[in-house]
């Protein structure tokens, strides 16, 4: 966890919305601009997809983005890799220190198992929806579907895994107002799905909203903590960098 992020000048932020539980938001982060991202309730998941923009068919490689950097989870001075070595996003704030980049979306079986079934005709806009179909339901406005629904991650959940393999969840492990802050390092095609964790224990579907503030950035430095955290991100910063020439 890096120290307390400096204050978003007012003249930085290009603009500020909540995303609601259980719905879907995307947007292009342009390069140089960055995301924060704020729970405003105790039972916060957000599963992230990314993409490049300008190649859809380059996105978010979450195995490679774990062997690189030698970590089972994300959390500030961890990029963020495409399957082509480039860095997508950095994650250059987080006060919750733990974000799972392991379990994927929910789907409708797992959140029917954990809080039942409401679709919309019982319940109308307070239906239960779940983490794959809302991702579906924005890729299909970028002419992408099923076959570029990848792994996904899980904002704002703990989930630590075993010697063995088995994973445990830890329910609210972020408390209210926990943020993170991802830095575009491309510009990126952002997805995300404000939907219960799939491991997330029965109960009340009541999944948190969300506060968005996306804003500028200057470009990182050579000591940036992403950059220096450790040498397979300066190579993937450089390589990057390269794209951008």
């Amino acid at each position: 966890m890096n120290p307390q992020y400096p204050n978003i000048p007012e003249s930085a932020v290009r603009f500020t919305e909540v995303l609601q539980g259980g719905a879907t938001w995307s947007h292009i982060l342009k390069r140089n601009t960055a995301l924060k991202l704020t729970n405003l309730q105790s039972n916060a998941n957000v599963s992230l997809l990314a993409f490049n923009f300008e190649l859809l068919c380059e996105r978010l490689n979450l195995p490679d983005t774990l062997k690189a950097q030698h970590t089972s989870k994300i959390t500030a001075g961890h990029c963020l890799y495409s399957d082509m070595g480039r860095i997508l996003l950095s994650v250059i704030y987080d006060s919750v220190g733990w974000h799972d980049p392991l379990c994927g979306p929910s789907t409708p079986e797992t959140i029917h198992a954990a809080f039942g079934s409401k679709n919309f005709y019982q319940a109308r806009n307070a239906f239960h929806r779940n983490g794959r179909e809302n991702f579906l339901i924005e890729l299909g406005k970028y002419g992408l579907g099923e076959p570029d629904l990848v792994m996904c991650l899980n904002l704002f959940s703990k989930v630590v895994p075993t010697e063995t393999g088995q994973l445990t969840f830890y329910p609210n492990s972020s408390p209210p107002n926990s943020s993170v802050i991802l830095r575009s390092e491309m510009n990126t095609l952002v997805i995300l799905s404000a939907t219960p964790h799939p491991l997330e224990p029965p109960g009340t579907y009541n999944p948190s909203p969300i506060e968005l503030v996306v804003f500028t950035t200057p470009p990182p430095a050579a000591d940036d903590l992403c950059r220096i955290s450790c040498p397979e991100n300066q190579r993937g910063f450089q390589l990057t960098e390269r794209y951008f020439l």
